[in-house]
């Protein structure tokens, strides 16, 4: 991809954010923009990420007919969601499909992010299910693989978890990036189709808080799991880092 050029990336929003977070930053792609741009401020050299990226915001769980047409982008990002990637609902099945395309082009680079993550690990042929220890939520920390460390830039990871559905195996063709006790596969490549993170490197404090609050309130989480979850929420994470090794892959591969 020439480097000079303006890239077109499509961000297929998986699920809509909490009320407090969809008042300040519309949808998910609202919040992958400011994820991006922060990125984009500590390449070398600094750059606008508007410059550069152009992006465009796709609603795919509640239209199936909002999809870009492939020849049309040169990147998708998939979104986290509170739905199950393993389930066969037909929104599912359609962006199971349109990624497998997508990756199987050789052309468009794909960034999977957490339900993302497992929706390009089903894709691509790897078992999803969930897990049997639970969720995993707020700041955790990620071994990282020798490739790992080499693309994001770090000896070990930081990064917010929300899930507790997991990708069971590395596909045969990826390169496995990084893994920890409760979930081996964290992070995972193939160069020039696809980097994912069960992670969110896009949430900030503000962002998990509420959702560990909505989600404690309604019953989904326990006392336990949300007094620990909320004690690491302010915890120091490597989300921007990890947005400039997206950024880097999407002009690189």
């Amino acid at each position: 991809m020439d480097s000079s050029s303006t890239l077109r990336l499509a961000i297929l929003e998986c699920d809509t954010p909490q009320p407090q977070t969809r008042a300040h930053f519309g949808g998910y792609a609202g919040v992958f923009t400011a994820l991006l741009s922060s990125a984009a401020k500590t390449l070398d050299p600094p750059q606008d990420l508007s410059s550069t990226v152009t992006i465009s915001a796709h609603d795919v769980v509640n239209d199936l007919y909002s999809y870009p047409a492939l020849e049309d982008v040169d990147a998708l990002l998939l979104t986290g969601s509170r739905h199950t990637a393993f389930d066969n609902d037909p929104w599912i099945l359609k962006l199971v499909d349109f990624t497998k395309r997508a990756i199987e082009s050789g052309r468009i680079r794909v960034v999977g992010v957490c339900f993302g993550h497992q929706i390009i690990g089903r894709a691509v042929g790897a078992g999803v299910g969930k897990s049997e220890k639970g969720w995993e939520v707020a700041v955790t920390e990620v071994n990282l693989t020798a490739k790992g460390k080499e693309i994001f830039a770090m000896d070990k990871m930081r990064i917010h978890q929300m899930h507790r559905d997991i990708v069971q195996n590395f596909p045969p063709e990826a390169i496995p990036l990084g893994g920890n006790a409760f979930c081996p596969v964290q992070a995972m490549y193939h160069p020039g189709r696809y980097i994912t993170v069960q992670g969110h490197p896009e949430f900030t404090n503000d962002i998990i808080s509420e959702i560990l609050f909505n989600r404690h309130t309604v019953g989904i989480f326990t006392d336990d799991v949300y007094e620990d979850a909320i004690k690491r929420a302010s915890v120091p994470h490597d989300g921007v880092a990890i947005g400039k090794a997206f950024l880097k892959f999407l002009r690189h591969g």
